[in-house]
């Protein structure tokens, strides 16, 4: 497993953290995770993921803080920002400023949500290729 693509998520609502690490894991990705800004930063140094899927709000630092962390430290690192439905008003628009390279609001449908993040890693590796 050690040749698996690497993903932080960032999440604080334990059965939300639950069914993405079942799902990625599941895919064969290696899933490493954060359930605060803060300790994902502290990850992101130390495993350098191959992408972040992070929520917005979450203890210590925010998601949004997360994602620019990410793309001012690690811009080749793909980020999936997570919202609860009712919560994306200026924030779609927010993390797009800051870098996001996909927004997805929760509840998602896990198999779009695969799609989204095979999408986002095929086009890391078509970055890097060239």
């Amino acid at each position: 497993m050690s040749n698996a693509e690497k993903i932080l998520v960032v999440e604080d609502d334990l059965l939300t953290l639950r069914i993405l690490n079942f799902i990625l894991k599941k895919e064969g990705y290696a899933v490493s995770s954060a359930k605060n800004g803060l300790d994902a930063i502290e990850r992101m140094n130390v495993i350098q993921p191959d992408l972040v899927i992070t929520d917005v709000m979450l203890p210590l630092k925010s998601g949004l803080e997360v994602t620019s962390y990410c793309k001012d430290h690690f811009s080749h690192i793909p980020v999936i920002v997570l919202s609860a439905l009712g919560e994306e008003e200026g924030t779609v628009t927010r993390a797009f400023k800051l870098g996001a390279d996909d927004f997805v609001a929760k509840p998602f449908n896990p198999n779009e949500f695969l799609l989204r993040v095979k999408r986002l890693l095929m086009k890391k590796e078509v970055r890097i290729a060239i």
